[in-house]
């Protein structure tokens, strides 16, 4: 990567700079200002450049915005390709307990920002289409766990695996939102608990 920067012209260096730039001040105002209350010329002026210039990396806040929102869920989604090869059932429920766990203390954590990513998407329909998208990702990636574990005779196989993968991110999706809400009327541990024993009962 270093030899890759060392590479690149001035001009190609400024570029990634100014990209950059308008990046972070994005995040800094949507964290402070919401999704709908920011405006693209709020971020330009935090940025410091010019209107031109901005317009060449993003057309509006949507477009930016949904860069950021893709970098975080990349943290969520890290957590779903972990490696999963699981020799018996309780290995199955210790692996599926501790991406459970991740998942929901990641929630946590990114809480603020993903508060308006929760906004984005009941307000912006091109942040909506690439959420659907990002979802869609998330539930191949469960599908591939799934058929593993029929494949080797630990999960029953006459369930769909994709109808499976969807309804299980379904529910982490809430939990997930719960969790950034802060409306869980339940310990995140016994929330864990309960969604990894009616999956793995339910499945295996």
């Amino acid at each position: 990567m270093a030899k890759e920067k060392e590479n690149l012209t001035a001009r190609e260096r400024q570029a990634i700079q100014t990209r950059n730039n308008l990046l972070k001040a994005g995040k800094e105002v949507f964290l402070e200002n919401g999704f709908q209350k920011a405006t693209i010329s709020q971020i330009i002026k935090r940025a410091n450049t010019g209107y031109g210039t901005a317009y060449v990396y993003f057309k509006n806040k949507d477009d930016l915005f949904i860069v950021l929102m893709e970098e975080v869920m990349d943290k969520f989604y890290q957590v779903a390709e972990q490696s999963f090869e699981p020799k018996s059932k309780k290995e199955a429920q210790e692996q599926i307990s501790k991406q459970v766990h991740l998942f929901l203390m990641l929630a946590v954590e990114e809480k603020a920002m993903m508060s308006v990513v929760k906004e984005a998407i009941g307000f912006s329909s091109e942040v909506e289409q690439r959420w659907n998208v990002i979802r869609e990702r998330f539930i191949e990636r469960i599908s591939v766990d799934v058929r593993y574990s029929q494949e080797h005779g630990l999960a029953n196989s006459s369930f769909h695996p994709a109808l499976v993968a969807r309804g299980w991110f379904y529910a982490n999706e809430m939990f997930m939102w719960d969790c950034v809400k802060g409306d869980n009327d339940f310990s995140i541990e016994d929330v864990i608990l309960n969604l990894t024993k009616l999956y793995v009962d339910g499945l295996y």
